[in-house]
Formats: structure tokens, C-alpha cells, sequence
């Protein structure tokens, strides 16, 4: 399923506009994220979606304060010309380590007297909350425009403290040095992976099964780690596969997206690169492209997700059964062989278990004689 950039109003995660309760019925949705995921979670939810949440990366503080408060010592002792702020959790947490180191007036008054430049406006937030004023932003909310952006104005001979986020970019620190200028680096967390990997495995195999109808990635760490899960398990490429067709990979920004892209999968992006925007995407999206409408003698049917509703009644279908209900459903009216429906099973199956799975499929489904057979050619969903 190609992806595009959509635009979006979307500014408050938990009010999206068209909202109402049953508007994700039937879908599932996969989040990645640890921070902050109670909000995208708790919003999906509302909207009738159930969710699988598998962090696929989380935030961690650094195992010891001590290097962070040398570092901060050695900034303050520099009286850096420049501070580049990249995260709004990053300068809270810094600033919140001075303080208990007893250095945090010294930190504060040092930087009053920089100039400071932040890659987002969470990042301004979190620096104009602790008293301080930024003098611009970067372009598109990433460190590379950031560095760009100090680079045009030049450097060389200027000291310039960097507050790192969870993955730093070795590149932009480097690209800032061979300008001349020297650079000074406070970490006040890191990204690490969590320590057990079960719900990221139950992910991937959703993924691949079909089983989610979309995945949500907030942090470029967390697009490689559920990667990196899904090919430490031999499943890199089925689970590329599925990105790339009937699950839809939902990125909250260019800088998350690129990862993805980098392997072929085109996600959906919001215009503006927030949670909020991003919930109304995903919501948008499902709504006007994953549900699939049909009207037949025998009721209309509509399918949301796991979701089959066949003239008003409602069943949840399990994996298999979505699985072929879906090729049927593909081209209603036309004859689908038992060939073609057996690549919708497991294991290479036969005419017989593919006569069976169809059998459990028709038991699922609020309307039984839905699905007529066709003597020695298939089965097929008649339309009007």
C-alpha cells in the first residue's frame, strides 16, 4: 500500500475531529512507542480499535549520573557561544541533574548568555520553561537542518554544547568540528531495548499474519528495532511484505518515516508531525481506505478490520478465516479456486482443508449461506 503525505488539522490527540466512539470498531492497531503511549493507546481505543502495544524501544535515563554532571561542569566551564537543543525530555532531565548535582544556576546562567537553537518546538518549550529564549528552529525538525542551519552562519572558533538525544548522530557532531568549531556534548538519556522481546516478537508475527491493520512508529530507533526483531527471527521479509501491502506502517514524521522508506515501505505521514495529527491520520486512513464495502442478496456486508458485519450483525473473524473472506471479498461475484484460496492457509494445504476452512468461515460469519460453492470450480460471494 503506497504511502502519502496527508494533510492534517489534527492538533489535540484525545479530540480529533469526526471523532465518535465506533469509528476504529473492528480494527487493530499496533503501537511501538514507550513514551507518551498511554495517550496514543487511550485515543485509538475511544475510537473502538483494540490495540496491541509492543515498545519496541524505550527511554531510559543513563546508568550514572556522574558523566553527565562532568559534563555539564566542563559546558559551564567553557561558556559555550552556541546551545543546540533536541529534545523537550532530554533538556528537562539535564537540567534536572544539575539541580540535584548543585551546578543547575550555574548551567541556567551560562546558557542566558548563548545562543540557543532548538530542532523542535517541544524542544523551545522545554527551553522556555526553564526561563531561557531560543533564537530559531530548524527547518524540518531534524538535527541535520539544525547543523545545517549553524553551519550557514559559520562556526569556526565558536564553542557549541549540544544536548543529545537517545540516538546520537556521531555525523553531526563531526560535521560541526571539521568547521572549526569545538563541541561539547551533554547525554542526559539513551535508547535501549527492552529487556524482554515477547511482545515484539507477538507483533512481528501479527504483522506478517495479517492480524493488525496498522502499526504506528514515533522514533527512527523504533522502526529499526522492530527490524531488526523481525530479521533476528527470520521474518524480516514477510514483514516487509505486509508494510508494503495490506498493513498499513504509520510514521509521525520524515525522520521516523526514513528508516521505512529506506527498505521500500512508503508510511503514511501527517502534514504536521504530532501524535494528534497522527491519530487522525491513522483514523482518516482506516476509514476511507481499509473498509471494504459490498452489497449482496443476502444483506450488505461491510469488513473493518477483523470486523465482518453482514446486514447489520457483527463477527470477529479469526486470522484464517479474515484471510479468505478477504480473497473473496476482493472480487465479489467472481469464482475464486480452491488453488487460490489455499494460498491463503498455512502449510500447502489440500482441496479437502481448504473445503474445511471454508466451512469455518461460513460458521463465523453472521449470515451462513453467504458463500455459495460452485461445483468443481471454487466459491464465490454473489452480488446484486
Amino acid at each position: 500500500m503506497n504511502g502519502v503525505i496527508v494533510a492534517d488539522t489534527e492538533t489535540d490527540a484525545g479530540l480529533a475531529a469526526g471523532f465518535h466512539p465506533g469509528q476504529l470498531e473492528g480494527f487493530r492497531i499496533g503501537v511501538t512507542s514507550d513514551r507518551r503511549s498511554e495517550d496514543l493507546i487511550a485515543a485509538f481505543e475511544r475510537r473502538g480499535a483494540e490495540v496491541l502495544h509492543a515498545p519496541a524501544i524505550r527511554i531510559a535515563a543513563v546508568d550514572d549520573d556522574a558523566e553527565l554532571t562532568r559534563d555539564t561542569a566542563a559546558i559551564i566551564a567553557a561558556r559555550p557561544d552556541l546551545l543546540l537543543a533536541t529534545t523537550s525530555y532530554g533538556m528537562r532531565r539535564w537540567l534536572e541533574v544539575a539541580d540535584a548535582a548543585g551546578l543547575g544556576a550555574e548551567l541556567t546562567g551560562v546558557l542566558e548568555r548563548a545562543r540557543i537553537l532548538v530542532r523542535g518546538p517541544k524542544a523551545r518549550g522545554a527551553v522556555r520553561a526553564a526561563g531561557l529564549e531560543d533564537s530559531g528552529m530548524s527547518v524540518d525538525e531534524t538535527t541535520a537542518s539544525l547543523v545545517d542551519q549553524v553551519l550557514r552562519d559559520g562556526v569556526e572558533g565558536l564553542t557549541i554544547a549540544v544536548q543529545l538525544h537517545g540516538f546520537p548522530d556521531q555525523g553531526q557532531i563531526d560535521r560541526l568540528t571539521a568547521a572549526g568549531a569545538q563541541v561539547l556534548t551533554a547525554a542526559p538519556y539513551r535508547w535501549s531495548l527492552p529487556e524482554d522481546s515477547t511482545r515484539v516478537l507477538r507483533l512481528v508475527d501479527a504483522i506478517c499474519t495479517g492480524s493488525v491493520d496498522a502499526v504506528t512508529f514515533t522514533s527512527a530507533p523504533a522502526v529499526d528495532a522492530l527490524l531488526a526483531t523481525a530479521d533476528d527471527a527470520g521474518r524480516l521479509n514477510d514483514v516487509l511484505d505486509a508494510l508494503s501491502t495490506d498493513v498499513v506502517a504509520a510514521a509521525v514524521g520524515p525522520v521516523t518515516a526514513a528508516p521505512l522508506e529506506a527498505v521500500g515501505v512508503r508510511p503514511i505521514v501527517p502534514e504536521r508531525f504530532r501524535m494528534g495529527a497522527l491519530i487522525r491520520l491513522v483514523c482518516e486512513h482506516l476509514e476511507t481506505r481499509a473498509i471494504r464495502r459490498v452489497v449482496t442478496p443476502r444483506g450488505a456486508i461491510e469488513l473493518r478490520g477483523r470486523l465482518a458485519v453482514v446486514d447489520g450483525r457483527g463477527a470477529s473473524l479469526s486470522p484464517t478465516s479474515l484471510a479468505l473472506f478477504r480473497l473473496l471479498l476482493a472480487e465479489p461475484g467472481r469464482v475464486v479456486s480452491r488453488t487460490e484460496l489455499a494460498t491463503a492457509l498455512p502449510d500447502d494445504p489440500d482441496d479437502h482443508a481448504v473445503d474445511m476452512a471454508i466451512s469455518r468461515l461460513r460458521r463465523a460469519l453472521p449470515v451462513p449461506d453467504l458463500i455459495a460453492t460452485v461445483i468443481k470450480r471454487g466459491y464465490s460471494i454473489p452480488v446484486d
